[in-house]
This record gives structure tokens, sequence and C-alpha cells, in this order.
């Protein structure tokens, strides 16, 4: 990567191009990034003014895998509707844990990234309407689960099996 700032030269080239800087401001800064996170799995969402486009590591969110968990990842738009998420784009970069944490993971974050934007963009009676109908379906769509894996520990083969004793 060069140490040059992304941002000043997306700035010139459209100062360039004949693009006013407050206009342009207003379509493209209206961008938030939010986390989710499942064991060690970590989903970072960024949702900004667009289309109504999800996509998942740069692929479409109707190729996320396993096909059976699928329908886990499209609980926040069949919850609340297509219509609140025909507005926004949101991009999802996931890394780390297993097939099943990454789906809870990407979950949450598309969730959370929504009511980030509608909090930040739109105003706060959205933002808690829409946090009241997840929370009701499922509390972790928008807390994440504290729970973490133990560490092992000496004395024993896992953490909190120990070897067996004996006496003779």
């Amino acid at each position: 990567r060069s140490h040059f700032g992304s941002s000043r030269c997306r700035f010139d080239t459209n100062h360039q191009q004949g693009v006013s800087a407050p206009a342009m401001a207003d379509a493209k800064n209206e961008v938030v990034q939010v986390f989710g996170r499942k064991k060690k799995a970590t989903a970072v969402a960024i949702c900004r003014t667009g289309q109504g486009v999800l996509r998942v590591n740069g692929n479409h969110i109707d190729t996320v895998q396993p096909e059976l968990l699928r329908a886990k990842v499209f609980e926040p738009v069949l919850l609340l509707g297509a219509d609140r998420f025909s507005k926004v784009d949101i991009r999802i970069r996931v890394r780390g844990g297993g097939f099943t944490s990454q789906i809870y993971a990407i979950r949450q974050a598309v969730a959370k990234s929504l009511i980030a934007y509608y909090q930040k963009f739109i105003d706060e009676a959205s933002k808690k309407e829409i946090r009241d109908i997840l929370v009701a379906y499922d509390k972790s769509i928008v807390i994440s689960d504290p729970r973490r894996c133990e560490a092992k520990k000496f004395g024993g083969r896992s953490a909190r099996a120990r070897f067996q004793k004996s006496y003779r």
C-alpha cells in the first residue's frame, strides 16, 4: 500500500472531473463501520448509502456457504423487510473462526450496521424500532456472545480434564 491517503486521491480525481466537494460529501460520507463477533470469527461491515447491495468478502450474499445456514444471514433482512435495506449498501469482510461462527458474525454485523446507519443518518426513533424488533426475535443478533474458549492448563490434556491419578 502507498502511504498517501486514498481519500485524498479520491477527492483529487473528483475535483478534476468538476464535482463539487459539498455535493460529493453528502453522497459518499454517509458511511458507518461496525463489527460482529462470534467466538474467533470477526465480521466487519461497512454500511453506506446505495442501492441495497449486500456483499460478503466481495461475493453476493446469496452465495454464502454452507447453504443450511444461509437463512441465518438473511434473518435481519427478513425481520425488518427489504425496504429498509434498499437504501443502503453493506459490504462485509469476515475472518477467523469456523463456518458456523462466521455466519453468526455476519448476521450480527448486518444487523448492527443497519442500526448504526439509522441512528447516525436517519433518526433515533426508527433506530429504536429496528433494534426492538431484532432483540425481540433474538438477543444475539445485536448483542455479542461473551463466551470464549477456555485456555488449556498444565496437569491435564485440556482446560478442565486432568491426567489420571495412580497410587501404585
